[in-house]
């Protein structure tokens, strides 16, 4: 077991309250994600895959910090954030959504949760969208107040995970459906518990929302899912490829529009609606796109973890573009990637060449995501049709 000095961990980087129960459960290397350190490792990615594929993992994701939006116009103001419609959304409903800038570059793909008319919090993904959105407000002529609320979620995910709710909540946690949320006790601690997450599997994200009971939390949950096979784990590149699943600053960036990565669902330009980026955005509708992402099948040995750097992608030995995100599946026995690519090199079936870190490899083009396209894994267990569009 390794002790907290073998780290090196500075102050300037924040610990999430699971930071010790991580280490305590076997967390060998740490990355640092929303200025604040994630473990990244458990030991063996592959088996952390299987894990998570077979049975459940419970991951600290305190990292996925919360912009919470109140005021008299806080529904106003997030919809001015977001080119998704937001008129529909309901108190107790998440939505998966876009920020976008001026030019129509997408800033963050965060989680969003309607607590009340006017309370809204951003689940955020890798980006600085605290100062943006304090910013933004600032000139907006708006009534908000933009804060980062003492909340850390954890990510309790696969197959098993509903079996574990069940077990800590009792049987009411079995009707939460996709995308919905409910704010929930365990033993007096004071939580959110929403049917969502970044694996492609069933699975929840429990929002502690008193981080002095972070280590209690994580020693609950983990002591009641053992006899479910719950282990501790790490968000699985792996899996979330196979799924399709973006991560910002690999699969998108404040250069990239969601046009270019086939998120035009993310984006309502026929309302009334203002938003942030409208006018750009429908000038990218209008006149088409360059590039898009695709997937890949790559040829070549197993891939021994995922990429650290962009890899060139060749066409008829021109550059088109890159792959963003690669990994080899155990499940698929391929190497998957994730890959931006000018238009005319996106037809499935178009082959490609790869400059990898080992040498230039073959590479196909294929329909993404690569494993379970209509989510009824994530979806599943939830009353009436999987609503795989939220």
């Amino acid at each position: 077991m390794k002790n907290l000095q073998d780290f090196g961990f500075g102050t300037q980087i924040r610990k999430s309250p699971y930071f010790d129960a991580t280490v305590r459960w076997g967390a060998q290397g740490f990355s640092v994600y929303n200025h604040m350190y994630i473990p990244r490792d458990f030991g063996d990615p592959e088996q952390n895959f299987w894990n998570l594929v077979n049975d459940a993992i419970l991951c600290d994701v305190g990292v996925e910090r919360q912009v919470e939006i109140t005021g008299p116009d806080a529904a106003r103001f997030t919809q001015m954030l977001t080119p998704r419609d937001l008129s529909g959304m309901a108190v107790g409903q998440c939505k998966y959504v876009l920020i976008t800038n001026a030019e129509g570059g997408i800033l963050n793909d965060p989680i969003l949760l309607r607590l009340g008319e006017n309370h809204f919090w951003l689940s955020l993904a890798d980006s600085d969208i605290l100062l943006w959105a304090q910013g933004v407000a600032v000139h907006s002529g708006m009534q908000v107040n933009i804060s980062e609320p003492d909340v850390s979620p954890l990510q309790l995910q696969g197959p098993k995970s509903g079996q574990i709710m069940q077990a800590l909540f009792g049987d009411g946690i079995l009707d939460l459906r996709y995308y919905w949320f409910r704010e929930m006790e365990l033993d007096g601690i004071p939580l959110l518990v929403s049917r969502t997450g970044w694996s492609s599997e069933l699975g929840y994200e429990i929002y502690l929302r008193d981080s002095a009971y972070g280590d209690a939390l994580w020693e609950r949950i983990m002591a009641v899912g053992m006899a479910f096979g719950l282990k501790p784990g790490h968000t699985s590149a792996i899996r979330r490829i196979e799924g399709g699943m973006l991560s910002y600053h690999a699969d998108a960036d404040i250069h990239t529009n969601p046009f270019e990565l086939g998120l035009d669902r993310l984006v309502n330009l026929d309302t009334t609606t203002d938003f942030i980026g409208k006018f750009a955005l429908q000038r990218i509708r209008d006149n088409g796109i360059t590039r898009k992402q695709v997937g890949l099948i790559v040829d070549g040995d197993p891939m021994q973890g995922p990429n650290t750097s962009f890899w060139t992608v060749s066409h008829d030995g021109k550059a088109v573009g890159k792959v963003t995100s690669a990994v080899y599946s155990p499940r698929l026995k391929k190497n998957i990637a994730l890959a931006m690519v000018a238009l005319e090199a996106t037809e499935p079936g178009t082959n490609l060449q790869v400059v990898m870190h080992s040498g230039e490899t073959t590479a196909t083009v294929v329909e993404r995501p690569f494993f379970d396209p209509r989510k009824s894994l994530a979806a599943s267990g939830a009353p009436g049709p999987a609503q795989v569009t939220a």
